[in-house]
């Protein structure tokens, strides 16, 4: 082609590229108009300037594709997150009673209430505000430790601040572990802490629950047995 031609395209391409400057039109959307090189526009353009409006324009534009961009990452987190949740949950398969024995004898020996040799005869006591290890642990009770429900003690403490709340905790209770709310036989509330840096202060807030089994000394005696033939198997 014609250098004076070649030079004409040049010029109306650059024209062009000005005039979509000045409407406000970022880089990135200018190049996918007009196909030249980034150096070659930036060059065309540095002397270009821009109204409080446009630039304005470009700087929320920037900011969209910042969330855009954030928002995909965070998408391909959670999938990533759902696969690895999805392959391991399938690595557990079915479980043994042995297994379920086992898994909750580790679970008492890390939240359940140990006798103590100032105090013997400390009943078995559970705490935990998890409502999917309360199930379980419930669970493991009655199926390992033939526990009878009307043998469980439930007891809930929240916090004062939370006091006003204390029939929706006690539905959200009963409807997260399956037993009635009468069965709740105690509310504790506890002194709040106005510098607390708990992040569980809001309505998602549901305080603690503790159960308790009655008669149970010998019950919590066998379990620190079960531990400690976990501890010395181990050795």
């Amino acid at each position: 082609m014609h250098t004076t031609a070649m030079a004409a395209i040049k010029y109306d391409l650059k024209e062009k590229a000005i005039a979509l400057r000045k409407d406000g039109l970022s880089y990135t959307e200018i190049l996918a108009k007009i196909p030249v090189a980034k150096s070659t526009l930036s060059d065309w353009l540095h002397s270009v300037g821009l109204s409080k409006y446009q630039k304005q324009r470009l700087t929320e534009k920037k900011l969209a594709a910042i969330r855009k961009g954030g928002a995909a990452k965070h998408q391909q987190r959670l999938d990533r997150t759902k696969l690895i949740m999805s392959i391991a949950k399938s690595e557990v398969g079915a479980i043994s009673n042995r297994e379920l024995w086992l898994m909750g004898v580790m679970l008492y020996w890390a939240e359940g209430s140990k006798e103590k040799e100032y105090y013997p005869g400390s009943a078995t006591q559970f705490t935990n505000m998890d409502p999917a290890m309360i199930c379980f642990f419930i669970y493991w009770l009655k199926t390992i430790c033939h526990i009878h429900e009307d043998d469980l003690i439930l007891e809930i403490t929240i916090h004062e601040t939370h006091r006003y709340r204390t029939k929706e905790i006690v539905n959200y209770w009963s409807e997260k572990i399956r037993i009635a709310p009468d069965r709740f036989s105690h509310i504790y509330y506890k002194k709040a802490n106005i510098k607390t840096k708990r992040k569980n202060i809001g309505n998602t807030y549901f305080g603690v629950i503790r159960i308790k089994i009655r008669s149970s000394a010998s019950l919590n005696r066998r379990i620190a047995g079960w531990t400690q033939g976990v501890v010395e198997s181990i050795r």
